[in-house]
């Protein structure tokens, strides 16, 4: 009920069944569509022709997907805007989406509602925003039957909360009916998530002074460089603003002298150098200590069945080619 209300669906809406169905994301777009006497499209296997036939053939009227599937797309040869013009609501959930990619998604689409989900499978959505590209990066705020907070990173209580602007945990209120009660048969891994009511994410954010939520990363994606913590989101939506970045993934590399280094992991969609990637940051306001001091390009960036970007994948498979390279 919830997912039809945050997505605002109507009777007979028609969805595209892409996402698996033991992910929240693709089990919710079949239930909600059957409470609406809805129609749910099946693509059992994602296939950009075959998604956008689809589309076309059945008049799709609204996505829910993760990032990848929007990139993979809006980027591919046969997409073109009149094969989804029905689409008229799209939403996304599972990653964030970089502001470069926010804005080719609306430009591609230009649709009448655009939803951020911010959640996860232990208790579906914690935030919407409904117009996401109002402000990119946004998470919106609580949604239905949510309430959520952000404390300090290591605080062992959730009545201490952060400042405006001030990053730290966020966590969700458990007592909604969304919620689950804790993990099978891994007591430690409840105990650190579950306390007082709350989950606690591990997803380090702030609130802005709109009262709206913005997700900067993950506590284990943390970059300590030089005694400084640098969340990666920030340096990827920059980067991915750049015309020449099709996508960026920014990790920390062992450095002996900083701890760890930034490095950017880029895929191109047109050449560029280091020095202009550079210059592109200084533009950007961004501070000295977190621009990146390595840029690596790749063919291809990491990803899991449902679209999330593989970090240590990609540091592991760095690290090999590294020490090929030196023997």
């Amino acid at each position: 009920m919830a997912h039809v209300a945050q997505n605002l669906y109507r009777q007979s809406e028609c969805t595209l069944g892409v996402m698996p169905l033991y992910h929240t994301m693709g089990v919710r777009s079949l239930l909600s569509m059957a409470l609406i006497d809805g129609h749910f499209v099946c693509v059992p296997k994602f296939d950009v022709e075959a998604t956008l036939q689809a589309i076309e053939r059945e008049k799709v009227t609204n996505l829910y997907l993760v990032p990848t599937l929007y990139h993979m797309l809006i980027e591919h040869p046969a997409f073109a805007r009149e094969r989804v013009a029905s689409v008229e609501k799209i939403g996304f959930a599972g990653a964030p989406m970089s502001d470069g990619l926010m804005r080719r998604v609306e430009q591609a689409f230009q649709p009448q509602l655009f939803v951020n989900h911010y959640g996860s499978s232990e208790i579906y959505t914690f935030t919407i925003d409904q117009q996401a590209s109002r402000k990119p990066g946004s998470s919106g705020r609580s949604a239905m039957n949510q309430r959520v907070r952000v404390v300090p990173i290591d605080a062992e209580t959730v009545d201490v909360q952060a400042n405006p602007l001030e990053e730290g945990q966020i966590i969700a209120d458990l007592a909604s009916d969304e919620a689950f009660e804790g993990y099978l048969n891994r007591p430690e891994a409840t105990a650190r998530a579950l306390r007082d009511g709350w989950y606690f994410t591990g997803d380090i954010g702030y609130f802005d002074l709109e009262g709206d939520l913005f997700v900067t990363g993950r506590v284990d994606d943390l970059i300590i460089t030089g005694g400084e913590n640098v969340s990666p989101a920030e340096i990827e939506n920059m980067l991915s603003l750049h015309p020449a970045v099709e996508e960026v993934v920014v990790v920390g590399l062992p450095d002996e002298q900083w701890g760890k280094i930034i490095a950017a992991f880029i895929k191109l969609r047109a050449e560029v150098s280091e020095c202009d990637l550079d210059a592109h940051c200084i533009a950007s306001g961004l501070a000295k200590f977190k621009r990146p001091r390595r840029y690596q390009f790749i063919d291809q960036i990491p990803k899991s069945p449902v679209g999330k970007v593989l970090r240590r994948v990609l540091l592991a498979q760095f690290q090999e080619q590294a020490l090929k390279a030196i023997s």
